[in-house]
């Protein structure tokens, strides 16, 4: 199942998930610091979306409330909810 959730506080646009149940497939960033955002995506790739939200939940980028990872965790949380787990 693919996805998308726009972002909000960070400078990235919107995320974009692939999901087969509850594993992450793949994640694409639109926007964002290019680097951290391709090596945050290719570290959640293959793992449970729990586990992604548990390690990434709560990450602040500088003064912001959250952050790339962050955001990524609250993808995740809201297709869960959405998915009914």
């Amino acid at each position: 199942m693919e996805i998308s959730y726009i972002t909000k506080g960070v400078c990235s646009r919107r995320i974009f998930l692939e999901m087969e149940g509850n594993v992450v497939k793949k994640v694409r960033f639109e926007g964002g610091c290019n680097g951290n955002t391709k090596g945050i995506s290719a570290l959640a790739e293959g793992m449970k979306a729990e586990d992604v939200v548990e390690k990434l939940q709560g990450i602040k980028c500088g003064f912001k409330n959250t952050s790339c990872p962050d955001q990524l965790s609250q993808a995740l949380k809201e297709y869960l909810s959405e998915k009914g787990d």
